[in-house]
């Protein structure tokens, strides 16, 4: 069983910038692949990024070049930097944890990022 817990959501201005963090606890932080979720309202849940435990990387085109996913296996947490915030990126951030070889997978609570002025 994995426990995740996110932080660092908020309201920022557009061009702005927040950085997402999710701390793991109760298993093997490197045998999973750590990612990030977001869903807007009335929208699906989509990836916008993910690093696996050896550190290769995923972004979502429409965030490519703004948001920086890294993760510290030492302290068992995934980053989100976000740069250049657009109001198209409002949503409830999950940061969810994949097992690489089994099929465990769990989210977290979620955080919510508004970007208004």
């Amino acid at each position: 069983q994995v426990q995740l817990v996110e932080s660092g959501g908020g309201l920022v201005q557009p061009g702005g910038s927040l950085r997402l963090s999710c701390a793991a606890s109760g298993s093997i932080f490197s045998n999973y692949i750590m990612g990030w979720y977001r869903q807007a309202p009335g929208k699906q849940r989509e990836l916008v990024s993910s690093i696996t435990g050896g550190g290769t990387i995923n972004y979502a085109d429409s965030v490519k070049g703004r948001f920086t996913i890294s993760r510290d296996n030492a302290q068992s947490t995934v980053y989100l930097q976000m740069n250049s915030l657009k109001p198209e990126d409002t949503a409830v951030y999950y940061c969810n944890a994949q097992h690489t070889f089994f099929s465990s997978n769990y989210w977290g609570q979620g955080t919510q990022v508004t970007v208004s002025s």
